[in-house]
């Protein structure tokens, strides 16, 4: 019985180092980087801004026992081992992303859901419209304040007998990267499900009142009319900030598929299932810097700036964007 006991016991984990400078995104970075930073000034004096720079540089001596540790001990094994600071960067290390994205992920469910259905809503707008919400994080509030109060109406109207004042509850992630690290500039929002109105406790405590949404009407029909609603109320404020024309506006209203515009709200997930919710938190929180993206976006840049014997004709504006 002793036996069978000592063989049912888990076994306990050993904290286990990760080794950064094993890895083929650490390699390549660290044996291309002066080459890059040097193809990449041009002969202009221009160059990566130092925030760049400092960052890749700081990659460098993520993780790396040569750049500063602190010493665990543990009293009951009697054994100790060394942990490497990190830089903590946004950006380029795979880490410190990662990390971050679990940490937000989990400190959402933990803290800020209650245990209420939640509906993820992302809105992608034409490219003639993200290279002005690139740079400019004034314009994007704006256009997400328009995108969550068209969600909100959207939800008042699927709630039946909720005030005109009730209001809804969100999280917003503004993503600036695709898939391949291109500049595309949209926006995730995980919504609960639903409408809150103010009410009064037993206890005369402030509360709030929840109203659930209908699902069965909340459909593709429902998301094409706020899809609508948005390229509007968007096109309309681009308009007054002058930063296109009305005559433009008036060009992408007539194109096809709503000019560009993009709304989905069909990932919905279950107040009960608190799992499904941190993976999706976690999509949302998702850094851009996987390995695999970093490889294809440094050979993209590489192949970007690498001389050729046509660089001499090249435009002006065609000159290295950074983020």
């Amino acid at each position: 019985m002793a036996a069978a006991a000592l063989c049912a016991a888990p076994t306990p984990q050993r904290y286990q180092r990760r080794r950064p400078e094993q890895t083929l995104w650490y390699r390549i970075v660290q044996t291309h980087l002066e080459t890059w930073l040097e193809l990449a000034s041009g002969e202009d004096g221009e160059s990566p801004p130092a925030h760049v720079e400092r960052t890749f540089r700081r990659y460098l001596e993520c993780g790396i026992l040569a750049h500063g540790f602190a010493r665990a001990y543990c009293d009951e094994c009697q054994h100790d081992f060394l942990i490497a600071y990190s830089c903590k960067c946004r950006g380029v290390c795979p880490s410190c992303n990662t990390r971050r994205m679990a940490e937000t992920a989990a400190h959402l469910v933990d803290h800020v859901f209650p245990p209420l259905p939640v509906r993820q809503w992302v809105l992608a707008v034409p490219k003639r419209l993200r290279y002005f919400l690139q740079r400019d994080t004034a314009l994007q509030g704006t256009v997400l304040r328009i995108f969550l109060s068209v969600v909100e109406r959207c939800l008042r109207e699927q709630c039946p007998g909720c005030p005109v004042g009730a209001r809804i509850g969100a999280v917003a992630f503004i993503h600036r990267f695709g898939s391949s690290l291109n500049e595309h500039v949209h926006f995730h929002c995980c919504v609960i499900d639903g409408v809150f109105e103010p009410a009064v406790a037993a206890d005369d405590a402030p509360s709030v009142s929840f109203h659930a949404a209908l699902t069965h009407t909340l459909d593709a029909a429902a998301f094409a009319d706020v899809q609508t609603r948005v390229r509007t109320r968007v096109l309309r404020t681009f308009v007054k900030r002058g930063l296109i024309d009305k005559d433009d506006a008036a060009e992408m209203r007539a194109w096809a598929h709503d000019g560009g515009f993009s709304v989905d709200g069909s990932v919905r997930i279950e107040g009960a299932d608190r799992m499904g919710l941190e993976r999706l938190l976690r999509y949302c929180a998702r850094p851009p810097s996987r390995w695999n993206i970093c490889i294809n976006a440094m050979l993209s840049i590489w192949s970007t700036v690498t001389p050729s014997r046509c660089a001499e004709r090249r435009p002006a504006h065609a000159r290295q964007r950074w983020c």
